[in-house]
């Protein structure tokens, strides 16, 4: 099992520790390095700042949102950036949901997702592989635009640079059981949001047949401390922002996900509790457990022993959130 260092995206600024880490990263022999975004700071900018400053360690967007980019500028940032960075470019999307999409975007959340996603990912395959100008007569991806007020003007276009890599590796952060499925399909790999090692039954039926060198690749934040309860604080904290407040309350996969993963009425309970603005309560509402499943937190010993069930499973990259040097030296020592 490889490991990643996951950094995620910015708060209130940029956090000047992320470089540092991931250049201690590289030197400590971490494969990987992710960035994000939501609706602040962008996955790309802050990752090509960081290709400037390594030479090894590859790098990943985990996740960059389809709703931000077509999927041809998508496409563009990638290959721009394999090329800057020699090759080490890694490309995971995400469709993100209906409130961010519409709400932040300003773009309808498609009725069809699995459409959507595998349109844009055939679009950015075609550029990639620039076997030709891109076609693609897409439901929501039409190359070139043929909708009702297009000027009929449209040529079908191939890149003028010329990919470093036409098999650029694509990652999708899928989390309903279809989209995983056909997440298996289409792309090199899958970025789950949640995953626990003692649950994976919450994923079986949608990872039968996995291709040969497939990538499971979930985040887990990993905190070396002597007080457990104390430890998880920081995990509950985050999954009460995504399973309250990164959805709507009648549609929010987030909290769909953690009810098929056993927790679905401390789910609803959380997600009442965020919206009716008891953010506090919300976070003390997510179950220690549910914490605890998702993440490595405690005394060193403990860590390392439940790491050998992440290690025994289906993944095979852990990316790790973890905002200190020393935690990242411990879990290299105990993954070698």
């Amino acid at each position: 099992m490889r490991l990643g260092l996951a950094l995620g995206y910015w708060g209130r600024g940029p956090d000047p520790r992320h470089l540092e880490l991931a250049q201690e990263a590289e030197r400590l022999g971490y494969d990987s390095v992710w960035t994000a975004e939501s609706w602040g700071s962008d996955a790309f900018t802050p990752l090509t700042w960081i290709a400037a400053h390594t030479s090894r360690i590859r790098l990943g967007t985990a996740i960059a949102q389809m709703a931000a980019r077509s999927p041809t500028t998508t496409a563009m940032h990638a290959l721009t950036l394999d090329h800057l960075s020699g090759g080490r470019m890694m490309l995971g999307l995400g469709l993100s949901g209906p409130q961010v999409v519409e709400g932040w975007y300003g773009r309808p959340f498609p009725r069809s997702p699995l459409t959507a996603t595998r349109e844009y990912v055939d679009v950015v395959r075609q550029v990639l592989r620039r076997e030709g100008p891109v076609e693609v007569d897409g439901r929501f991806h039409a190359h070139p635009y043929r909708g009702e007020d297009a000027t009929g003007l449209g040529k079908p276009l191939k890149p003028i640079t010329h990919p470093l890599r036409a098999e650029l590796p694509i990652l999708l952060g899928a989390e309903g059981p279809k989209n995983i499925a056909q997440t298996t399909r289409i792309a090199d790999g899958w970025l789950p949001l949640y995953w626990s090692p003692t649950r994976t039954d919450a994923y079986e039926a949608s990872l039968t047949d996995l291709p040969e060198d497939f990538v499971i690749a979930p985040m887990a934040r990993v905190t070396v401390c002597d007080d457990v309860a104390e430890g998880l604080l920081p995990v509950k904290a985050m999954l009460g922002f995504y399973i309250g407040g990164m959805g709507h309350a009648k549609r929010n996969f987030h909290a769909d996900l953690m009810a098929r993963m056993g927790y679905a009425d401390e789910a609803r309970r959380v997600q009442e509790l965020f919206l009716a603005g008891r953010r506090e309560e919300a976070v003390l509402a997510v179950p220690d457990a549910f914490a605890d499943e998702i993440s490595l937190v405690g005394p060193r010993g403990r860590i390392a022993e439940r790491l050998e069930l992440w290690r025994k499973g289906p993944v095979t990259d852990l990316l790790v959130l973890a905002p200190a040097p020393h935690t990242l030296r411990v879990l290299a020592e105990l993954n070698s």
